[in-house]
């Protein structure tokens, strides 16, 4: 497989909390970045008019729609590498409109695919796909455990879910974003693109606008910083390992060094079993941050949630020799202090202590 080394890196979906930091990333290495955004998401403009204070002539911003092939193809010529991250990224979006969502994240990634399959040097691709290709877990054996619930079976709470679990969708949205994770690795395959697939857990961090349907640890904070209650569908003992951002960025970093090596593949990235928590938990670490409760307001469950997942990362990690340096008490303080500082905010923080456990 051969790419280019060369070349400005473009963003797909440029604009929203992934991208933004990113592009800090890159810029601040001295790269050129090319920024493709339709603007969409909530908090995306202010992203992008902050990126644009810190980059200068670095930064090129193309307000365009991924279903827009014609606008893509004037995006990818000349670049280096493309981070796809362009997407629908709600569940609940996807039951109510699924052929919007299918549109998105399938047609969408069809199209950058098709687009970067006609270029006689192809530049390398990261793409984020999701742990929802992996359904609602709803086989695995549970039990509850104080805020949590727990593997029955001990090795997988050590280890956590491996890429050799079976595909199975449970919503629009995993199906989408499923397919579109198989056409990156066929074209892969089959066309020599230098492609790899990260199935992401939950990702969090500084310019995250987290809302009800995606970003819940942003969004549980922001609502504890104004004071208003938090809407826990289910009983809130769900478990996710969660990954600062900052140790995303090192991970794509590692795998454009690797990309020998990883091309072709699918890895399953976030926290990994040293870094996970409950929702309850994070209730009780954000009284801990803020010196007030953070009351819950109960719902019941939502379509295909998975009650517990945890990445196993162990074989990017063999690739790659990546593993998280960010822990989960030190990264939700980042993450809320930047929320206060943006909003203006006292951080009124009490003595974060250790990690719930």
């Amino acid at each position: 497989m051969k790419s280019k080394s060369a070349g400005a890196s473009l963003i797909t979906g440029g604009a929203g909390f992934l991208g933004t930091n990113l592009a800090l990333h890159l810029l601040s290495a001295g790269q050129r970045v090319v920024i493709y955004d339709n603007l969409s998401r909530s908090g995306s403009e202010k992203n992008l008019a902050w990126l644009r204070r810190q980059a200068g002539d670095a930064l090129r911003v193309v307000v365009g729609d991924i279903r827009d092939r014609f606008a893509l193809r004037e995006a990818v010529r000349g670049v280096g590498r493309v981070y796809h991250f362009a997407a629908q990224v709600a569940v609940t979006t996807s039951l109510l409109d699924p052929v919007s969502d299918f549109e998105v994240n399938a047609r969408g990634t069809l199209n950058l695919l098709e687009e970067l399959r006609r270029l006689d040097e192809p530049p390398t691709l990261i793409f984020t796909s999701t742990n929802k290709v992996y359904g609602s877990l709803a086989d695995l054996p549970l039990r509850r455990a104080g805020k949590r619930y727990r593997p029955r079976d001990p090795g997988l709470e050590t280890t956590g879910i491996s890429e050799d679990r079976v595909l199975d969708f449970h919503s629009p949205y995993g199906c989408s974003k499923g397919t579109a994770d198989q056409y990156v690795l066929l074209y892969a395959r089959v066309y020599g693109l230098p492609a790899v697939v990260f199935r992401m857990s939950c990702v969090y961090g500084p310019h995250q606008y987290g809302t009800e349907d995606q970003g819940w640890v942003a969004h549980f904070l922001i609502r504890a910083l104004e004071r208003q209650p938090i809407t826990i569908y289910g009983d809130g003992r769900q478990v996710r390992d969660v990954l600062f951002v900052d140790d995303l960025i090192d991970a794509f970093d590692r795998a454009l060094t690797h990309i020998e090596t990883v091309a072709g593949h699918a890895y399953n990235i976030g926290g990994g079993p040293t870094n996970t928590i409950s929702l309850l938990e994070l209730l009780s670490l954000i009284r801990e941050l803020t010196g007030e409760p953070a009351p819950p307001v109960f719902a019941p469950w939502r379509t295909g949630d998975q009650r517990y997942y945890v990445s196993d990362f162990s074989r990017f990690q063999a690739a790659t020799g990546w593993a998280p340096r960010i822990g989960v008490t030190k990264g939700v303080t980042r993450l809320y202090e930047w929320l206060a500082e943006a909003r203006g905010l006292p951080r009124r923080r009490a003595a974060a202590s250790r990690m719930p456990a």
